[in-house]
């Protein structure tokens, strides 16, 4: 028996995608605040503070709660969807920017446990717990891109993240993984995370690939995206605007 709630889901769409999840009489899902796309007769929906994951949790636990998401990056409140009606019904959820939807089954991870960026979150199943998970290097914090403040989601349930462009799932057999910052979307617990300089002071500066790489080592799983929300912003700049930033850090980095 799980915890949590035990919803279906369909996935529609290929670049856009939306994701429907269908709820048999009282059974909840949670989502990002805005996420939501339709629902069906019977659903009700309330916006809350926290994941509902501990009912008996004072409204002080809530508080910190709903804090440590907006640390996160994330909307204060999270919207839960419950079913008050009879038979089936369907409510659906995609992200603000293209690219695709990623269902986990939490019970089947390495301590029912995952690490995502901050704001990969999209929707679960009632009973799954989101906080705040600090990477210990700092280096992670400093030079990272996404920063040293991840979100960590545990319990038994299905959870949903959205990723830019195409996702790719890397398994680890006590390997190295060196990615670009922005292109981790989330990874196992036990699985070390940590920042590292990116060749030499030629490559860093003119190889195009960042100054800093995200390392990912040890046994688990991981899943990357292909188009970072922040790099398509930057290539939807007009070409002005990226050559005033490129020239204004290579003048900072000249000085």
């Amino acid at each position: 028996m799980r915890n949590a709630h035990e919803i279906d889901f369909r996935i529609f769409g290929n670049d856009i995608q939306v994701l429907e999840i269908e709820l048999d009489p009282n059974e909840t899902v949670i989502a990002e605040a805005g996420a939501m796309v339709y629902m069906e007769e019977g659903i009700d929906f309330q916006t809350k503070m926290g994941d509902g994951s501990n009912p008996s949790q004072g409204f002080l636990g809530k508080l910190v709660s709903a804090g440590s998401r907006l640390i996160t990056g994330e909307s204060l409140f999270m919207t839960h969807f419950t079913h008050r009606g009879y038979g089936k019904s369907r409510v659906a959820f995609s992200a603000p920017y293209p690219g695709t939807i990623l269902p986990l089954d939490l019970q089947q991870l390495n301590g029912n446990t995952l690490i995502a960026q901050k704001d990969a979150f999209l929707a679960a199943a009632l009973g799954t717990k989101l906080a705040m998970h600090f990477n210990q290097k700092l280096g992670s914090g400093l030079f990272g891109g996404e920063g040293f403040i991840l979100q960590r989601l545990s319990g038994d349930g299905l959870a949903f993240l959205h990723a830019g462009g195409t996702i790719v799932e890397k398994e680890l057999n006590n390997e190295t993984l060196r990615v670009d910052t922005g292109c981790v979307v989330a990874f196992e617990q036990g699985i070390d995370f940590s920042i590292q300089q990116a060749g030499g002071l030629k490559s860093m500066i003119f190889g195009g690939e960042g100054i800093f790489l995200a390392t990912l080592r040890g046994t688990g799983k991981v899943w990357l995206q292909s188009m970072p929300v922040k790099k398509l912003i930057e290539a939807l700049m007009p070409r002005g605007e990226n050559a005033k930033k490129e020239g204004g850090f290579m003048s900072s980095f000249l000085e």
